[in-house]
């Protein structure tokens, strides 16, 4: 009998703002797990905005990618490892599923580096602050060991450099580190919107490493979806066998560990 295959699932932020979508997510969460290996990846970005609202930081993000400075690290740690991920966790033990709740700095399941100036896609260059960058090939033991062992990882995207150093991760940079880390069949990206759209709303059934690369140049992919594809491409890159974007309330779970079933209302991305 085959194994079952593993996926990495990341879910955004607005999948769980809501007692109701928390519960269908967790539902979700526990039918997936029921036919592979999973591990969940979470955001949380506008609980992270609102909390920030809430202290009088002002927000500031480039290609969906959030510039973080002390203060604001400390209420992404705050609201990311604290509230969005013990509240998930417990709505995923609710629905039957045997979560355990983590960051990626836990046991060095995700090691991390500052990351470098980026030029965002305005041209201009801009130093993200105190964001992590994989340092390296991840190699979480950890995640397989729970795996195989029938429970859930459900990760928070704060990461930790070698020396220590907390850091905030974009939510879809470090759920493709660890599919390729994990070696995983699939990694999915559930969100707000039906994958990838066109430029006249239409979802894009299937993105080629080439057409991902073409649609962040040609400016069809929003600011929130470069992140996106970026983490996509550099996924499949790294061995993974694919990756499905889509509307988290929409998704079939069960039928995301059928890797050769095709996605309806999904994005699929490819080499």
């Amino acid at each position: 009998m085959a194994a079952p295959p593993r996926i990495v699932l990341k879910l955004g932020g607005e999948l769980l703002e809501s007692a109701e979508d928390l519960a269908r997510m967790a539902r979700g969460i526990r039918t997936l797990a029921g036919v592979a290996q999973l591990t969940v990846v979470h955001g949380g970005g506008k609980e992270i905005d609102a909390a920030l609202a809430a202290a009088g930081i002002p927000k500031r993000q480039v290609d969906g990618l959030r510039v973080t400075d002390a203060a604001t690290l400390g209420v992404v740690v705050g609201v990311l490892a604290g509230s969005i991920n013990t509240r998930l966790v417990a709505g995923v033990r609710h629905a039957g599923g045997r979560p355990v709740g983590l960051t990626g700095a836990d046991a060095g399941v995700a090691v991390m580096k500052r990351a470098a100036p980026i030029v965002s896609t305005q041209g201009d260059t801009v130093d993200l602050g105190l964001v992590g960058t994989p340092a390296g090939r991840s190699q979480p033991a950890l995640l397989a060991d729970l795996m195989r062992r029938g429970y859930v990882p459900v990760v928070a995207c704060v990461g930790a450099s070698a020396k220590g150093d907390l850091l905030n991760v974009n939510a879809d940079t470090l759920a493709s580190h660890l599919a390729v880390g994990l070696r995983a069949a699939r990694l999915v990206i559930a969100g707000g919107t039906a994958g990838v759209l066109d430029a006249a709303g239409r979802t894009i059934a299937t993105v080629t490493l080439p057409d991902a690369a073409r649609l962040v140049r040609e400016g069809t992919a929003n600011k929130g979806m470069v992140a996106k594809l970026q983490a996509c491409r550099d996924a499949v890159r790294g061995g993974v066998g694919d990756v499905v974007i889509g509307n988290g309330r929409e998704l079939d779970f069960k039928q995301l560990a059928n890797t050769r079933a095709v996605q309806r209302n999904c994005t699929q991305v490819v080499r």
